[in-house]
């Protein structure tokens, strides 16, 4: 693991000496769940806003509903329903 040190607020410091306390998680393992959250949380904004933008603009928009009309008639594309995978392979364990 690479160490860095970054300076933040006292506030920050006593909230992540706190929830260290009431999680029984050490300061780098909030710093790594919260900095995920938050990485994850941008990326769906930006999907948000890409679909928005998509959908605002009504020929772009039906050209997505019709690609996906095309892509529903490929979902079983004559593969058996019934079949199952296990982790062992096809239907046996």
């Amino acid at each position: 693991m690479a160490t860095l040190t970054v300076q933040i607020a006292d506030s920050t410091q006593r909230s992540l000496e706190a929830l260290s306390e009431q999680t029984g998680k050490s300061v780098p393992e909030i710093l790594d769940k919260a900095v995920e959250d938050y990485r994850r949380k941008h990326f769906f904004e930006g999907v948000d806003r890409d679909f928005a933008t998509l959908k605002a603009d009504p020929d772009a928009w039906a050209h997505e509903l019709e690609e996906r009309r095309l892509f529903d008639n490929t979902l079983m594309d004559g593969l058996d329903p019934d079949e199952r995978w296990t982790e062992h392979g096809n239907g046996k364990d």
